[in-house]
This record gives C-alpha cells, structure tokens and sequence, in this order.
C-alpha cells in the first residue's frame, strides 16, 4: 500500500537524519502520526525551540545557550588544561566520566584532505590563539583513534609544540571488560604504547 502524502513526507524528513534508515524512518512516521496532537506540538515546539536557542561558546566552540558554554563558564574548572576533541558530542562523552575538570576545545571536524578539509576549515587557529593569549601548560589531544583524528592530532602537536606547552594525547587500547583474543593487532598496539606503571 502506498503511503499517503503527508506520511511519506514525514518519512523523507526523518530518513535524513544521522542513523535513521528508510524502515526507521517510516516506523517513526506512523508512530507520531498515532500520537496526541498535543504531543506532537510539544515534540515539534521542543525540537525548533531547542535549535533556535543552541549557539556556540563563545570561548571554546561547545554547544551553549549563553555567550559561555557551562563548562567555560565555570570558575571551578581548571583554565592551565585544555582537552581538543572534534565535536560537542565529544565533551558530554567526557563529562560524564566526572574526572576531568579543565577546559576544552571543539575542533569541529578533524583533517581529512580526501574530502577537501585543511587547516583551515576547522577551529585550530581560534585553539592557537586560544594559547598564546592564556596560561595554558597542558593540551590534551582527543580525538578518535583513526586517520583522520590521528593525523588531526600530530598536525596540532606540531604547532603547538614550539609554545613550550606540554602535548599529551589520550590513550588508545583494550576496552575494560573486553577479551585480549577479541582485540586486533592496532588496538592490542595502541594499548601497549598507553600501558603506565602500577
């Protein structure tokens, strides 16, 4: 059966979000078309309401509704440790550790010259600037363990080294709770370089 104008639409619109196939799409559709129209106002309301209020820090380039994400608007943060990871989505992976508790700074994509994206095309110079205008002794480099956030990270590494500014990057490896026979010859590497004494 073919769907109706207004459903297949729906499902065009859905079907364009990060995740969410055909079949998803569609099963979403029908569900929202099962649902209160009050609730389908208030989902409707929340999600344009909540994309007209999201701006980005001023300061470090997180999601924020102020001038000031909180992270960077918090006096209790440590303002000498930078963490650099590739997209907000990256910080509320490190906040919810609890364990970190300097600042950060979203890179907004990482360098892949196979899709035409340079230094340039992301916040490093804003991060530069960032450095030489503060009290910083350590960046902290976070960003995914592939080409891209590898070559990102030794391409910032290498700007950053001549501030004197001690560069650290996170370590890769076993995930706790995983198998040693599971792990391929990259990660079972990367977690040898990262082991630390005990």
């Amino acid at each position: 059966m073919a769907q109706i104008e207004p459903i297949a639409r729906m499902v065009t619109e859905l079907s364009r979000l990060p995740g969410i196939g055909q079949k998803t799409a569609q099963r979403l559709a029908y569900h929202i078309v099962s649902m209160p129209l009050e609730d389908v106002r208030n989902l409707a309301t929340a999600l344009w309401q909540g994309r007209k209020a999201i701006r980005y820090c001023s300061c470090c380039g997180n999601y924020a509704v102020d001038e000031l994400c909180e992270v960077c608007a918090n006096p209790q943060r440590h303002t000498g440790e930078i963490c650099v990871v590739r997209d907000p989505r990256d910080v509320a992976a490190m906040e919810r550790m609890h364990d970190y508790r300097g600042l950060y700074h979203v890179l907004h994509g990482t360098l892949s010259p196979m899709d035409g994206v340079g230094p340039d095309d992301i916040r490093i110079r804003e991060l530069m600037e960032r450095l030489r205008a503060g009290d910083v002794h350590e960046v902290i480099l976070a960003t995914n363990p592939d080409i891209e956030g590898e070559a990102t990270a030794t391409y910032i590494a290498r700007l950053i080294k001549p501030l004197g500014i001690r560069v650290t990057r996170i370590a890769h490896g076993i995930p706790v709770g995983a198998d040693l026979e599971y792990a391929d010859d990259v990660t079972l590497s990367k977690a040898m370089e990262g082991r630390r004494e005990m």
